[in-house]
């Protein structure tokens, strides 16, 4: 018998470099550590830009809804794991089929170098025409062994495959009388083993062997169940996702609920103990809210009332004032004092929560405003004009609407001498719209307009453009505070923009 024989390669060594560490070339002193101290690394700043980038760039990726960001990890944490899981399982399929191919091979070939030694010699080409060999395993007789060529060692695989060992401790009868190994084309082990009878005809059984291909995967039913497992596991995350973040949901209609009305309905305190808490934190706050509102009003109330019976005295003693010209003063001092209250107590009082939504026709309201701007200003009929649908229906409360509407007509009067509303239909992704469709109206008139730092200062109560005191030439400052409180209390807002031909555009908008 001749033995396989194992030959090594060897490597290029290591020579050039010594022992101080990967990559220094012998004979060249390392730097000193002072020396390396020395040396920072200095950020690049189009790096750090570039950086920046890319983390905008992946945060504008990310879905902006919390449980859609909450879904998206977990679906990707749940993939790592599928994956993780699927290459444990291939790699054990892998090592069980090498196991059951190894068996295979070797019992197979045993079987056929036995039938071989039991059988005639003449009957040894039929059995040989009649095999049904595993995958990559063949077999020939011939007159030459087909591994004598090799100079190449025999893959140790292979070899651990066809199990020689079995054979060479089999029975002296059994045993070959030489075993020749080695390497042929594309890594196949070539194994000739001598029969043990001399005589005429082929005496070397040729066998070759492959690594057959493994299947970690070839299953019917595979691939059914990872995909059903997979569908129902993203669906399970989504769903529970969902559920767990409606409360934050259902909070934060709560506060925009509140923030339009502060007699809003209380949350509902109960599912789990974080919920709970956070709804009754929620609520107590709400309530917190409404008892100062409620103190507020009623102290102002209390303010107005006292300041209403001097007021009625001192109009009584002007009376009696026999100096005409020096009592008409005092009745219109009085007058502008009992005006400015109500003024003040109609600002702090919310009285537009109390009255209930229901749809209206905007539109409509609109023409009963400049109707009413008309018959009061006769002088500016020709400046007031209505620009939109015939019908258009929001939900809001009547009164309270009409109040804002009437402070926006009554101040382009006041200040522009004209009043035009212009009504579009709605609109999505108007601002002041929440993400949904918007009604756009707009009040114009031909006024100096407002300069462009103090557009938002005049929406601050008592904040008047016109410094004198006269309240027939500067009002209480009170009108448009008062339009924006009622239109945010809606769910919409009011903006001040200078016209380009001259003039102030008061925009309004409104959930439709």
């Amino acid at each position: 018998m001749t033995p396989p024989e194992a030959t090594g390669r060897g490597g290029r060594g290591a020579e050039g470099w010594d022992g101080r560490g990967l990559g220094q070339p012998a004979g060249r002193p390392s730097p000193h550590p002072a020396d390396q101290g020395l040396a920072r690394p200095v950020a690049d700043p189009a790096a750090c830009v570039a950086a920046r980038h890319v983390g905008s760039g992946l945060r504008r990726l990310l879905p902006r809804s919390l449980a859609a960001r909450t879904a998206l990890f977990l679906l990707l944490g749940l993939m790592v794991v599928q994956a993780a899981g699927l290459t444990i399982h291939a790699l054990d399929r892998v090592d069980l089929q090498r196991i059951a191919q190894a068996r295979e091979i070797s019992s197979r070939a045993f079987v056929l170098w036995r039938g071989l030694l039991n059988a005639p010699r003449e009957r040894r080409p039929l059995i040989m025409d009649g095999l049904d060999l595993p995958e990559g395993l063949e077999a020939e007789l011939a007159d030459e062994p087909s591994a004598r060529g090799s100079i190449d060692p025999p893959p140790e695989e292979l070899l651990r495959l066809l199990r020689l060992e079995t054979l060479l401790g089999a029975p002296p009868r059994l045993r070959p009388r030489e075993v020749i190994a080695g390497s042929g084309r594309a890594g196949r082990l070539l194994v000739s083993l001598r029969l043990p009878d001399p005589g005429e005809g082929a005496e070397w059984l040729n066998i070759r062997l492959s690594l057959p291909p493994t299947r970690p995967w070839h299953s019917e039913t595979f691939l059914f169940s990872f995909m059903l497992m997979t569908a129902t596991a993203a669906l399970l995350t989504v769903w529970a996702t969902r559920r767990l973040t409606r409360p934050v949901a259902v909070l934060a209609r709560a506060a925009e609920a509140l923030g339009r009305n502060v007699n809003a309905p209380p949350l509902r305190e109960d599912g789990p103990t974080e919920v709970a808490t956070a709804a009754h934190a929620f609520n107590v706050m709400a309530e917190r809210i409404r008892r100062f509102v409620g103190d507020r009003t009623q102290m102002l109330a209390a303010i107005g009332h006292d300041l209403r019976t001097p007021i009625t005295r001192l109009r009584l003693r002007a009376e009696f004032l026999e100096d005409d010209e020096q009592r008409r003063r005092m009745l219109n001092d009085l007058d502008e004092m009992e005006a400015m209250v109500n003024a003040t107590l109609d600002f702090a009082r919310d009285d537009a929560a109390d009255e209930p939504s229901v749809p209206l026709d905007l539109a409509a309201l609109c023409r009963t405003v400049l109707d009413e701007a008309a018959d009061a200003h006769p002088e500016h009929g020709d400046s007031i004009a209505y620009h939109g649908p015939e019908r258009l229906t929001v939900r809001g409360r009547p009164r309270a609407l009409k109040r804002a509407l009437a402070n926006l007509v009554q101040n382009a009067l006041k200040y522009g001498g004209a009043a035009r509303v212009r009504l579009e239909a709605p609109r999505p992704g108007l601002p002041g719209s929440r993400g949904g469709a918007a009604v756009r109206l707009a009040v114009e008139d031909d006024g100096p307009g407002v300069p462009e730092e103090s557009q938002e200062a005049v929406f601050q109560p008592f904040r008047r453009l016109e410094t004198s005191r006269n309240r027939e030439t500067g009002g209480t400052g009170l009108g448009l505070p008062i339009a924006r409180n009622i239109l945010r209390a809606h769910g919409g807002d009011v903006t001040l923009s200078n016209l380009g031909g001259g003039g102030l555009r008061a925009l309004v908008t409104l959930p439709a």
